[in-house]
């Protein structure tokens, strides 16, 4: 079976993707590399395939166009300005949904019926948008939403009780932004109470460290690109593979009209379904507040 990715802007974020597709086990076999710059999509596919004797999989890469993505399983598009120092997530999105409108006619003229995997910032915004672009079904678009959160979170708290992220069952859910938050009444390790194991000053600092940890790697290398990628990768396992795995993406909250991050069910349909997970009153009030920033956010578009 052939399952083709096509990836739409080949920056940091999207050669991440397609470096550590390389370096995992996965279902894709062929990957298309879209870009304004057409050269340098050359120079990297050539790179990447010098490097498939060493790799787990035989996934094949070449540098191509919209065309492409006819009979593509996938598009992920990670095409658009990138955070600047001092910049937050929601400062992009006039520059990102001019880009996104032409991207989108493109793709969709192609003929293309598969699936959108939205990374570009702000994720929750441009998924939405996407979405009404694309006049594709909702659980046919996916924003890679807050499973970086998460996998930042888990790493946060393996690392101060000295277990592996795997065993820490938390999430971070809403907005990837500033008003991310962590339902903490709901995260455990292994099957017992987090709380059993840290206090609520450790819990604090932890979701402090959560949610600066993207402005403070681009303030000290300018960019965030692995932890990303490696993320692009488990949601486009979890669509080919058809595994049914709940990752927190940005997945479309039909009662408030966003998109938003929160435990999904992933599979060959996409975004299968929505999990809305039992909140105490204090969460219940931030993620009211995270759903009023995106949708404050996307009344600034002109979205018809």
């Amino acid at each position: 079976m052939k399952n083709k990715v096509v990836i739409i802007g080949c920056g940091n974020v999207g050669m991440s993707y397609a470096y550590a597709l390389l370096n995992q086990r996965t279902y894709v076999n062929e990957l298309v590399l879209v870009d304004v710059n057409y050269e340098k999509t050359v120079g990297e596919a050539m790179d990447l395939n010098h490097g498939i004797a060493f790799a787990p999989s035989n996934l094949f890469t070449r540098a191509g166009t919209y065309e492409d993505c006819k009979d593509a399983k996938i598009v992920v598009i990670s095409a658009g300005a990138n955070q600047e120092k001092g910049e937050t997530r929601m400062d992009l999105i006039n520059k990102n949904d001019k880009i996104f409108a032409s991207i989108i006619n493109e793709v969709n003229k192609s003929g293309f019926n598969g699936i959108y995997i939205i990374a570009t910032n702000p994720v929750d915004v441009m998924t939405y948008i996407t979405w009404k672009h694309s006049g594709f079904d909702h659980n046919k678009v996916i924003g890679s939403g807050t499973t970086l959160d998460t996998a930042r979170l888990r790493y946060e708290v393996a690392k101060r009780i000295n277990i592996h992220p795997k065993n820490v069952h938390a999430y971070v859910i809403g907005e990837h932004g500033d008003s991310e938050f962590v339902p903490w009444s709901n995260a455990n390790v292994g099957i017992q109470n987090i709380k059993d194991f840290l206090n609520d000053e450790e819990l604090e600092e932890i979701c402090y460290n959560v949610k600066n940890s993207a402005y403070h790697i681009i303030e000290k290398k300018g960019n965030t690109s692995y932890g990303i990628g490696m993320s692009l990768v488990r949601i486009t396992n979890a669509i080919l593979g058809d595994e049914n795995l709940i990752l927190t993406v940005s997945s479309y909250d039909k009662d408030n009209d966003v998109f938003i991050g929160g435990p999904t069910i992933i599979n060959k349909n996409g975004a299968e379904k929505r999990i809305y997970v039992k909140l105490n009153e204090e969460e219940k009030s931030l993620m009211q507040n995270s759903i009023q920033v995106l949708k404050d956010a996307i009344k600034k578009v002109n979205i018809k």
